[in-house]
């Protein structure tokens, strides 16, 4: 009878979050949402698509209406390009990634050559200024280049992985209610997007639209674009309103 009347107990109805808990869930929420936007992103420019990789890729659902206009079409893109996969779709899709973003070495303006320094060097050569200041970014916030990474740190998967660790690392601040902490972080994204990744990825994106010739890969340019867009407004929003509480 005891067990009858424990299993009968109604359940405890949870506490509604009060506004100041209700904030920071959806802060830690949006952060984590950005940081696998982020990762996502940086594994496709960093090396070809594998098998593993597509069939994750397959098995996802992608937003239809984020509130940018070319990271829908990028969305769109990359899942018709997966609902259309031929048994030659990784060749093809390794043939498209070397010619997008390697071409002819011989050629310098035969490719979208993913590297802040050819888009910001006068004479576009790689490891100029652009490299040495992403890299002090970088180790000034506990991160250092991988031994297995033979590109330059200023290369599109660097950059973008330097943003998802920093954005899953503003998430756990929030989780441990260090505010402030978690503020000067979204601060350091804000300046390294306006200062670095604004300043050459939209050139970056607009010459992958003339190399490649897959779906796969137009869809990457425009939502790289748009959702870099989307985050120079979450940022400038959210910081506006944290100069504003104080």
């Amino acid at each position: 009878m005891a067990e009858d009347i424990i299993a009968n107990e109604a359940p405890k109805l949870e506490e509604p979050l009060s506004e100041e808990e209700a904030f920071k869930q959806n802060l830690i929420n949006l952060c984590e949402n950005r940081s696998a936007t982020y990762g996502f992103l940086s594994r496709l420019y960093r090396v070809e698509i594998d098998q593993a990789l597509l069939d994750t890729m397959h098995a996802t659902r992608y937003p239809a209406a984020t509130g940018n206009p070319d990271a829908d079409e990028g969305y769109y893109l990359i899942a018709k390009s997966l609902s259309n996969l031929t048994p030659s779709a990784l060749t093809e899709l390794a043939v498209d990634y070397s010619r997008t973003f390697i071409g002819n070495s011989n050629d310098m303006s035969g490719a979208a050559f993913p590297y802040e320094s050819f888009y910001t060097s006068e004479k576009h050569l790689l490891m100029q200024a652009a490299r040495d200041e992403v890299l002090a970014i970088y180790r000034a916030y506990g991160y250092d280049k991988s031994e297995t990474w033979a590109e330059s740190e200023d290369h599109a998967a660097v950059e973008l992985e330097f943003m998802q660790l920093m954005s899953h690392r503003v998430a756990n601040a929030v989780r441990k209610d260090r505010l402030d902490a978690a503020y000067k972080m979204l601060a350091v994204q804000q300046g390294f997007l306006s200062e670095h990744m604004l300043t050459w990825m939209p050139m970056l994106t607009s010459d992958m639209q003339k190399f490649t010739k897959t779906m796969m890969y137009k869809g990457l340019a425009l939502l790289t674009i748009g959702f870099l867009e989307t985050e120079r407004e979450f940022l400038d929003d959210v910081l506006a309103d944290a100069n504003k509480d104080e």
